[in-house]
């Protein structure tokens, strides 16, 4: 096992962490029984958001009895002071908790500070003063709103897309939190699915200092594949790298990583999917993709309104528009 310091909270967790998105589409029972197994196989940073439905719910029935032996981040994507309180009172009462380790805003267009007119970042100092937060923090897809969280001193950690696909700017933001004494949480380590092998991507994050990767997990199976990275971290190893590589000339350019910041769409397509979908044609078993369901799906974008509303959206500045559409054109190839 590898624990580090939580940048300058104190905090020490084992390396990799656990994303709690994805335990929203299994049962209670399942759920609980994969976070126990991740408690007991030495995990102890657990991630989850106000906005991931039932995660929190589940998390505090899972973690009763051992609140002590994890730590806790969720976030909420309020826009108001009023609405922050409601968020964290909800929070608290899921998580069956008294305390939150972790209060992240989630993913925010600007960088909240103390006296702005929104009310944010006050009224979680606020809660920090009243002991119900821990750590004030910020989770970003934008570039600019992160550096700006960084220079401001006034976040613990910052949360950001890192995986071995990230290009210099991000190695750059990585490099800048650990000199500021900032702790830097790694969401989208797979690269939002488009990466196969986990073992691959623990190796290659397992050399990036200071830098906690959550990882979603929803199967036992995901969950076992960790938890053998957890007990002895695997090497990188020339046949690792060479993954690495080759993912790497595959996954040049514009891409969509499926953050899902463009929905919902008003056409109805699943954005976050259908716009990559020639990359998970070709990483994944295309079976899958190929379903009644999935044509069914893909088919809506012949009904796109080009509103323009998912690409004023994307942090990531794409085309989503005419990613859609040479996306269906690819697909309907498959067929």
């Amino acid at each position: 096992m590898t624990k580090i310091q939580l940048g300058s909270t104190g905090i020490t967790v084992e390396k990799n962490g656990f994303g709690c998105l994805p335990i929203q589409r299994i049962s209670k029972e399942d759920a609980a029984c994969l976070l126990r197994k991740a408690v007991d196989g030495g995990i102890n940073y657990f991630d989850t958001a106000r906005a991931y439905s039932d995660s929190e719910e589940k998390l505090g029935y899972a973690f009763a009895g051992i609140r002590d032996k994890v730590v806790i981040a969720t976030k909420t994507a309020a826009q108001t002071a009023e609405g922050l309180r409601q968020d964290l009172e909800t929070s608290l009462r899921l998580l069956n908790t008294d305390y939150i380790d972790v209060y992240q805003f989630h993913n925010p267009a600007f960088c909240p500070r103390p006296g702005g007119e929104d009310g944010l970042y006050d009224a979680a100092l606020e809660a920090k003063k009243q002991g119900k937060i821990r750590h004030i923090a910020i989770t970003n897809h934008r570039l600019a709103v992160a550096h700006e969280a960084v220079d401001s001193g006034l976040y613990a950690l910052l949360q950001f897309p890192f995986s071995y696909l990230s290009g210099p700017r991000e190695q750059e933001l990585v490099e800048k939190c650990r000199a500021k004494g900032m702790g830097f949480v790694a969401m989208k380590g797979m690269a939002g699915g488009l990466l196969r092998d986990g073992t691959v991507a623990v190796a290659w994050m397992a050399r990036q200092e200071g830098v906690v990767p959550i990882w979603g997990v929803q199967h036992e199976w995901e969950l076992d594949q960790f938890l053998a990275c957890v007990e002895e971290t695997p090497a990188l190893t020339p046949e690792r790298q060479a993954v690495i590589d080759r993912d790497r000339s595959e996954l040049t350019g514009d891409f969509c990583r499926g953050c899902g910041y463009c929905m919902p769409c008003p056409a109805g397509i699943q954005i976050n999917q259908c716009a990559r979908m020639s990359l998970m044609l070709r990483r994944a078993p295309a079976a899958d993709w190929l379903s009644d369901y999935w044509q069914e799906e893909m088919k809506k974008i012949e009904h796109c309104l080009h509103c323009g509303k998912c690409a004023s959206k994307c942090p990531y500045g794409l085309d989503t528009p005419r990613l859609l559409q040479d996306n269906y054109r690819e697909y309907q190839t498959h067929l």
